[in-house]
């Protein structure tokens, strides 16, 4: 039964670094038109806990930190914004749109799989507690 609650506890932390992605995702493509706003990352790291003595130790992934991309900003020529210089031009935000949409298409996908493998374990479990009532 340890390997069913295995399955169980990986595709729940699959589930929620990729919420987590998803809410950088979100974040990135609400501050688009944010004068200086960099687009915010984050990359998966894997999880082994220490166990007990006995026990096979915890595996799953989690989000790192929060890293923010170091690409140059653009430069935006609007002489009549409230941030320009004298020359009209004010940092704009590095976050591309396209990229966002991509990176939470990939996320939602990612999240669904792991629904879905949470969804056969349940029913795997199902199954064995039937025999066993048997």
């Amino acid at each position: 039964m340890s390997h069913l609650a295995d399955s169980f506890s990986i595709s729940a932390a699959g589930m929620q670094a990729q919420a987590g992605r998803l809410r950088h995702v979100s974040e990135n493509i609400a501050n688009a038109d944010t004068p200086g706003y960099r687009r915010k990352t984050v990359e998966f790291r894997a999880v082994r806990d220490r166990a007990l003595p006995g026990q096979a130790p915890a595996k799953g992934v989690h989000t790192g930190p929060v890293q923010l991309d170091r690409r140059d900003l653009p430069l935006v020529h609007d002489p009549g914004h409230t941030l320009a210089d004298d020359t009209g031009h004010y940092l704009g935000s590095n976050v591309d749109l396209i990229v966002e949409i991509a990176d939470a298409r990939e996320a939602q996908r990612g999240y669904e799989a792991n629904l879905r493998m949470f969804d056969q374990t349940r029913q795997m479990a199902q199954g064995l507690l039937e025999i066993l009532r048997r």
